[in-house]
């Protein structure tokens, strides 16, 4: 009996976790695409603060990772390809395997990592310091105030971040290839 009380109690709270998702995502949603309508201005100037934390800021570090990654994964599909005598196709499998699947993926892990968790840790702080409560004395929504700029910057810079993020996967998947070529050149 004890058991399945755990198991009911563990499926009621994963439902309200759900439930309190889709609430702050249906509210972000609202505030960034139906209140500036209704005379309830979006804060452009926070937004595109929050955009070049999310944005600017981890380019650096996505850039590495995805370089690196094309790199390794052209190596990879020269080895196998050589088999078969298809190395012609290694460039066609890293620029389809980084715009299809990784890039994409990766750019959503780097994102979730850096900028999800500033954005848990500010937003955590602000609950403990109680700040939250003082933005609702204050008359002032914490979701519009807090969430909804972070929601447009992440909205804005996700796109341009895996654009990049493909870029650069492909870029060294190429400096790959051309190191292999000149090495097999100066072999013969």
């Amino acid at each position: 009996m004890e058991f399945t009380i755990q198991i009911g109690q563990s499926v009621l709270n994963a439902l309200a976790y759900i439930g309190s998702l889709a609430t702050l995502s249906v509210r972000a949603g609202y505030y960034t695409f139906v209140a500036p309508f209704q005379g309830k201005p979006v804060r452009i100037q926070r937004a595109i603060s929050q955009a070049m934390q999310v944005g600017v800021r981890a380019l650096p570090i996505l850039s590495l990772i995805t370089f690196f990654i094309g790199l390794i994964l052209a190596l990879q599909a020269a080895y196998e390809l050589k088999k078969f005598g298809a190395m012609n196709f290694v460039a066609s499998a890293v620029a389809i395997s980084m715009s299809r699947e990784l890039g994409p993926l990766i750019t959503a892990i780097v994102v979730i990592g850096r900028s999800g968790s500033s954005f848990a840790a500010e937003i955590g702080t602000m609950k403990v310091t109680e700040e939250l409560d003082a933005l609702e004395t204050m008359a002032i929504n914490p979701i519009r105030f807090l969430v909804t700029p972070k929601f447009i910057a992440m909205m804005i810079m996700l796109p341009c971040l895996t654009i990049w993020a493909n870029a650069m996967g492909i870029i060294g998947g190429s400096l790959s290839a051309w190191q292999r070529r000149v090495y097999v050149y100066w072999l013969h």
